[in-house]
């Protein structure tokens, strides 16, 4: 990778040193005059100020590269509001924006809650009569830190990681890519199923081949024949796709046969949908995107006008293609019938989950004197989870399994069902994997991976085993984190799991943790922030959101996570009342430990302090600042693992409000309150 190194202004003439990226270079080029940063480029540099002058008119900003190979200014700049709002914003060619940071409350941009203050950089803001602008610093210089706006059109925040020898990517900017205006160009389909972003459609080709190579897909594509206008073009269906904006509604044609002909007429036009009313697109279509074939019983479908020859040779590929699948699928005969005979008897009356109930997922549909036999009649009983219990069995050439039995037919069919839609469609190293159920009757039951070690709390509170040492805690503490972060930031719907607890973690042989029991989960869509629900989770765990009956986002599993992680600092139910706690709740306690610097105090007394003390100081920082009572000021599950991490600092939480009234109140009646709750 090489870095353009400015070392005189625009006015001036311009030198240019190429050398290859390091990050002594990248420090050496952040130590220039302020005049460098008169004209940022594509990085926002620690000390570089970017806003506007209010005087002048003068504005810095940053302006993407062409391509990775060419820094001649592209298409995309991020710029702040000249009319005086504290945000900025994502822009194509100056005109078109389409992403924004949210407004500047002092402490953080309130749609990008990754950059923050009290995190790794300092973020500040001068603004009078004469100039609106924003900088930052990095708090140890050692790190090779900046913002960068991409070719791609996505801001990302990113770090030189120099012991791993790669760089670190904090966020991007939009979230999703295809909402990049224009990210694909004309008559280009944006999508985040396949490997590359963007594709041409039938009948269609890359306008640059070279450009696409590059990874730089603005150019979009260009039919391979041209419109003839007239009734020898066609149209080629699009379903499950995301037209673009601002199309020309027709209200007075009734159907879609009317719509399509309407477009036919009509040279300038090259696409139409009919849903409930006719639209028609005229020009390049901008902002295609594939939705995936979940989405299609409500996206519907948009209509591409082609040139007819682009579907004959459709359909004469088609005809060739059913006939090469007819002569296959007689040649293959014989041999799935073997198959399918081996896995009858293999599995007798198992099926997949779509054969019960209409869930989808590759688990299997158990069938029940299967489990009562692989469970010897549900005699071994490992413990009692949410609406019922769970039992280990042995199914034959498949290893051990936890079947969890549903008691209430009303609350465990809503359990059951949660559950397959949730953990039976997704798959994450800290999750608990989901084998199989079983739906016959009244009967309810989940098959699991079993696993050996338990669950967190028989591990972590048990006084007749060997207390977890501090390394197994803190591996624990990451692994059940980044589980959490995968739920929250990385499936197709926010899943939040609302049960976070010890009880809730298993253990594997290897002491790798688990989240389990998603019976109470949520499922929250990306359209949405934050959602009205029922309360549900367990007593002592609740964020006060809970209590207060506010709708719910991702930030009350992170409250549960934080009151969790301190009872893995501690080995002891928060709710215990100790002498050398002063009798106090112990995360109050721990608050009030942290701001006197004291937190060796605050570790399991059977490990006798043997424990890393920065990371003692870390977890415990974090697990305070988890449990803040304003959502807004509680890490992301995401920023959590990079803390864990050690990507990201951790500064000193203040004492939650909640918990300082207990100080300042010094009730004893208040206190017994809140270590009930």
């Amino acid at each position: 990778m090489l870095v353009l190194q400015m070392t005189a202004s625009f006015e001036a003439s311009l030198s240019l040193e190429v050398r290859p990226w390091s990050p002594e270079v990248a420090r050496s080029s952040w130590v220039s005059s302020p005049q460098s940063f008169d004209h940022p480029t594509n990085a926002w540099l620690p000390g570089a100020k970017l806003g506007y002058n209010k005087l002048t008119g003068q504005d810095w900003f940053l302006t993407s590269w062409r391509n990775p190979e060419d820094p001649s200014p592209g298409m995309f700049t991020m710029e702040f509001d000249p009319n005086g709002s504290d945000q900025f914003y994502l822009v194509r060619d100056r005109r078109h924006r389409y992403a924004t940071s949210g407004l500047w409350n002092g402490d953080t941009f309130t749609g990008i809650p990754e950059i923050k203050s009290n995190h790794f950089v300092d973020y500040s803001q001068v603004t009078n009569t004469n100039v609106n602008e924003f900088s930052y610093r990095v708090r140890d210089t050692a790190y090779t830190h900046y913002l960068l706006i991409d070719f791609t059109g996505e801001l990302r925040r990113q770090r030189w990681d120099n012991d791993a020898k790669v760089m670190l990517q904090f966020f991007s900017l939009p979230r999703d890519p295809c909402d990049v205006d224009g990210r694909c160009g004309p008559f280009g389909s944006c999508n985040n199923f396949t490997t590359a972003p963007c594709q041409c459609f039938q009948g269609f080709n890359p306008r640059s081949s070279n450009e696409w190579a590059l990874g730089d897909y603005t150019g979009g594509c260009v039919r391979r024949t041209p419109l003839r206008c007239g009734e020898r073009d066609g149209f080629l269906e699009l379903p499950n796709t995301q037209p673009p904006a601002n199309p020309v509604r027709m209200s007075t044609i009734g159907g879609r046969e009317e719509c399509r002909t309407a477009c036919l007429r009509n040279c300038s036009c090259t696409a139409y949908a009919y849903q409930s009313e006719c639209s028609i697109w005229q020009g390049d279509l901008l902002n295609l995107k594939s939705l995936g074939s979940s989405n299609g019983a409500e996206s519907g479908a948009i209509y591409l006008r082609v040139d007819a020859s682009e579907l004959a040779d459709n359909y004469h590929k088609d005809r060739k293609k059913t006939a090469t699948i007819v002569v296959g699928a007689v040649s293959g005969v014989a041999v799935i019938a073997v198959v399918v005979l081996l896995l009858a008897l293999r599995y007798r009356k198992g099926a997949t989950v779509g054969a019960s109930g209409g869930v989808q997922g590759p688990i299997i549909a158990f069938d029940y004197k299967l489990i009562r036999k692989a469970t010897k009649g549900f005699s071994e009983k490992l413990g009692r989870g949410s609406f019922g219990s769970v039992f280990k069995g042995e199914i034959p050439d498949s290893g051990a399994i936890a079947v969890k039995r549903l008691e209430s037919i009303r609350q465990g069919e809503k359990q059951f069902r949660m559950e397959v839609s949730t953990i039976g469609t997704i798959h994450h190293v800290n999750l608990v994997r989901l084998r199989g159920f079983c739906c016959e009757g009244d009967k309810r039951l989940l098959v699991y991976d079993y696993m050996p070690m338990g669950s967190l709390d028989s591990v972590l509170f048990a006084d007749d085993r060997e207390a977890l040492d501090w390394k197994k805690r803190y591996r624990i503490a990451l692994g059940i984190a980044r589980g959490l972060a995968y739920l929250h930031e990385r499936c197709r719907e926010c899943i939040m799991h609302c049960d976070i607890k010890p009880e809730n973690i298993l253990l594997d042989m290897d002491m790798c943790p688990k989240i389990a029991d998603f019976g109470m989960a949520k499922l929250l869509g990306r359209e949405f922030s934050r959602v009205l629900t029922t309360v549900r989770g367990t007593i002592g765990y609740l964020a006060p959101e809970w209590i207060t009956g506010s709708a719910i986002t991702p930030k009350a599993d992170v409250y549960s996570f934080g009151l969790m992680l301190h009872e893995i600092v501690s080995g002891s139910r928060n709710t215990e009342t100790r002498e050398e706690w002063n009798r106090f709740y112990f995360p109050l306690w721990a608050a009030i430990k942290l701001q006197e610097g004291d937190t060796l105090c605050l570790l399991d007394p059977r490990l006798k302090g043997k424990a890393d003390e920065e990371e003692l100081s870390r977890v415990c920082r974090i697990a305070c600042w988890c449990i803040q009572d304003l959502e807004c000021s509680r890490p992301s599950m995401g920023e959590v693992v990079q803390q864990l991490e050690g990507v990201l600092d951790v500064s000193i939480p203040p004492i939650p409000a909640l918990l300082k009234k207990l100080v300042d109140d010094e009730s004893s009646e208040d206190n017994h309150y809140y270590t009930t709750i």
